[in-house]
Formats: C-alpha cells, sequence, structure tokens
C-alpha cells in the first residue's frame, strides 16, 4: 500500500528554544486511523500543524503521497489533507451551508463562484452526516457537537485523502464523543486515512488501526492498539496506574485512586 504521510525522523523546536518534540518517526495509509496519545505539553498539537504544513519541522522529513511537503503550496496540501483544529470559535454568523461550501475554496479562484459541482459537492456532504436538515442555521447558534459535525462536512467538502483532527472529542459529551467516533471508523472504511490526538485512551481501541503514545518529546511507543495501549505504557505517560479491562469484547481504562 501507498504511504499518504510518512514522517521520517522528524523534530521541531521554535527559533531560540528549546525542542518541542524530536525524532518521530511513523506512516499512515488509506483507510488507516491513528490516534496520537500523551499528556498536555507533549507536543501533540505542534507535531499535528507540522503534518499539515502550518509549522515547519527543524529537522527530518515528512512526505505526502511520496513527495517532501515542502514541494506543495498550501493550497495543494489543501487538497490531500483537511484539518479541525482543537478549538475554533466563530467571528461571523454564516449559515451552516456556507461554512461546508468553504471546504471548497481550494477549487475556487478568488474571482469565482462557486460552480454547480461545488453546491452539489456541499450538499452530499451535509446529507452524509445528517445534518442537511440544519444548512439554513446560523453557525453561532449551534452546540458544540453540532459545530464538531459542520466541520466534518466542511473537510468531507473540501474532498481530501487524509484528515487531521486535534482532540475532536475534548469539548463534547460522552454520547456526542461516541457518535463522533462511529463517524470516523465509517469515514476510514470508505478510504479516508485519519490522524487525530485525544487524551483519552480508551478512543484507541474505539476506531484506531494504530496509536501513538507521546512522551518527554517523542514517541514512548507505536504500533496496533493492543500492544501499545497497556496498563505499563500508560503508567509511563500519565504517571497514575491504569487498569484495563474488558467489557463486551472490547477494552476500557480505568484509573486506580490510590487513598
Amino acid at each position: 500500500m501507498n504511504k499518504l504521510i510518512e514522517a521520517k525522523n522528524i523534530s521541531f523546536s521554535y527559533q531560540y528554544g528549546e525542542s518541542i518534540f524530536e525524532n518521530v518517526n511513523f506512516n499512515i495509509e488509506k483507510g488507516e486511523v491513528l490516534c496520537i496519545l500523551g499528556p498536555n505539553g507533549t507536543g501533540k498539537t505542534t507535531l499535528i500543524k507540522c503534518l499539515n504544513g502550518l509549522n515547519n519541522v527543524s529537522n527530518g522529513e515528512i512526505n505526502i503521497k511520496g513527495k517532501s511537503i515542502k514541494q506543495y503550496s498550501f493550497k495543494e496540501i489543501s487538497k490531500i489533507i483537511g484539518y479541525i483544529p482543537q478549538q475554533h470559535t466563530p467571528t461571523f454568523p454564516f449559515n451552516v451551508f456556507d461554512v461546508v461550501l468553504m471546504g471548497r475554496s481550494p477549487y475556487i479562484n478568488l474571482t469565482e463562484s462557486p460552480k454547480e459541482e461545488d453546491i452539489k459537492i456541499t450538499e452530499k456532504a451535509l446529507k452524509t452526516l445528517g445534518i442537511y436538515n440544519m444548512k439554513d442555521k446560523e453557525y453561532t447558534n449551534l452546540s458544540g457537537g453540532e459545530r464538531q459535525l459542520v466541520f466534518l462536512a466542511r473537510v468531507m467538502a473540501q474532498g481530501t485523502e487524509v484528515l487531521i483532527l486535534d482532540e475532536p472529542t475534548s469539548h463534547l459529551d460522552f454520547g456526542n464523543q461516541i457518535r463522533f467516533l462511529e463517524i470516523i471508523e465509517k469515514l476510514a472504511k470508505s478510504g479516508l486515512a485519519v490522524i487525530m490526538s485525544s487524551h483519552f485512551p480508551d478512543h484507541a481501541f474505539s476506531s484506531s488501526t494504530k496509536v501513538a503514545i507521546m512522551k518527554n518529546k517523542s514517541f514512548i511507543d507505536f504500533g496496533k492498539p493492543n500492544d501499545v495501549v497497556t496498563e505499563e505504557n500508560l503508567k509511563k505517560a500519565y504517571n497514575i496506574d491504569i487498569k484495563l479491562l474488558e467489557l463486551d469484547n472490547r477494552k476500557v481504562c480505568v484509573p486506580i485512586k490510590h487513598i
């Protein structure tokens, strides 16, 4: 299989500052879901911004579809990689349809208006996620869960091959977390490659095919969920005792409180 994204020994540091992460290696292919776990301050968000060209790595190489990320324009990257940041504060009261239509911007010149094809693709994305009935609502008046679905529809309209999500469930209630992860799993089965960071180790068992755990500026482990998300690795990452239990053929992580 062809590697959609490959990180080869990459590191990042701000100018004249200490390194944020070092010597990170991984790759992701079509239909795979990579979940990056780790405590706050380990560099997960910075790493994600390097993968979509918002940050430039200090050392190492990032390849997109076999070609260095440095050879792509930002517009070209946007046709391959869709990105949903951890926080997106709405400023203008655009309606939902227009927000999703913005996903077509890599294909529309500044002097052009959206074509009929762009309209149809936008409608399809809304219908696929079951939010077409919200198309005329103001984005600023939506709940956190609804906004996340709208942003996901926007990325779907973008027509990318890779979806990168920074803490996508951190502001969602428990029910919406599960529903969002189910959508991610369906998108991966349709062929999309997904990279997401998370604070919830359980999520690695829900939809991921690969897991990385970040600690002390690097990956302490990388591989399949059952091999990587272990009690030993979780204790290394979070400095607490965690018990892995199996319920209905799925593992869950339970922190142990010592009195």
